[in-house]
Order: C-alpha cells, then structure tokens, then sequence
C-alpha cells in the first residue's frame, strides 16, 4: 500500500488538520522530506499554502486546531504544535499550547523548525530578494560562488535543490554543487 492511499486511509479522507475534503495531498512534515506514513499528514490545499507560506495566515482557520491537536498522529499533533506556536500573538493560542502535552522526542520534533523560539531569538534565513528560505527549498546562484579550499566555482544560474539552513548563522545556508557540499551566503541566492 503506498504512502499516500496509507494516509488517505487514516485521515478518513479529510484533511487531518481542519477536515476539509478539498484540495487533499500528503504534507510531509520538515525537517523529514521523504514521504513515511509516520511522517506525512493529509492536508487540504489551504492549510498547506499557509504552513508553507507564513504571510497568509488566517488566524481564524487554524481554530480548528482545538480538536485536531488531540490526535493520536504524532505529525499530526506536530504541526498543530508549530501553527499555534507560530500564531501565539492572537492569545487564544497559548491555552490550547498549554493543554498540549508532547512526548519529548515529538516535542523535539515539533521544535526542530524554530516554531517555539521568541522571534528575537529565531533565525530566519532570507534570500537575495528577502524571501524566506526553509530547509529543503530550492535556489538558484545570482553570481558566480569561488568555493573556499578548491579551485571550483560554482556558476551565476546554477540550481541547489534541498539546501539545508545553518541554525546558528541567518546569512549561511548548504548545499550540493556539482556534487560538493558547500556553505552559500543567503545574500548571493535566489528562491525558485
């Protein structure tokens, strides 16, 4: 049986977030970027686009969280975890944040995309035109890169697919390079 008839089966065939039945795909959950069962929710398109996408957030969407945080899917209860993390401004996230209870090992989970950090303390990475980057994002190079401790430059125009952040320094990011792994400057890249 395949991820997605597995997930499908599971969630009801409704998304496992508001239970919408429109617009459904399989959302793995970051930092993962393989599609596992165990890993993966069912989504509707628009609890998708406002996870991906932190400038269209309706705050009044996510209340339906109020019942979808009680779900027994660890990736379930994940990304309900990190929207009312991200949406803790509008007040009535904090009480159901602290009804919430996380074995530690999803709470890490939940925790490994900077969610719960205050935003002073938050890294976030940004490209060339100020979008914000995530792990797993592809971008394309703006200028050509000498790449430090060999002779290799990687070229304006070159594609990174799945780069991955450096969560101590907002201007580094990583990935392969004609199959090198290299540290870019956020500021010499482009978002695709």
């Amino acid at each position: 049986m395949s991820v997605e008839s597995e997930v499908t089966e599971r969630s009801g065939n409704q998304c496992e977030l508001c239970t919408s039945t429109e617009g459904l795909a399989v959302f793995p959950i970051p930092p993962v970027t393989t599609q596992t069962v165990g890993t993966s929710i069912l989504t509707c398109s628009t609890c998708a686009d406002q996870m991906n996408n932190p400038e269209n957030v309706n705050a009044n969407h996510w209340r339906c969280l109020n019942d979808s945080m009680w779900s027994e899917v660890d990736a379930v209860k994940v990304m309900a975890w990190r929207m009312l993390s991200r949406l803790k401004a509008e007040g009535w996230t904090q009480d159901l944040l602290d009804m919430m209870y996380l074995e530690d090992d999803v709470k890490k989970w939940a925790e490994s995309e900077g969610d719960g950090d205050e935003d002073a303390v938050k890294i976030i990475h940004k490209d060339s035109n100020g979008v914000t980057l995530s792990a797993g994002d592809s971008v394309v190079l703006i200028k050509d890169l000498p790449v430090k401790g060999s002779s290799m430059i990687a070229k304006r125009g070159t594609a990174v697919r799945r780069i991955s952040l450096d969560h101590e320094n907002a201007e580094y990011i990583e990935g392969k390079v004609d199959g090198q792994q290299i540290v870019i400057i956020t500021k010499y890249v482009k978002k695709t």
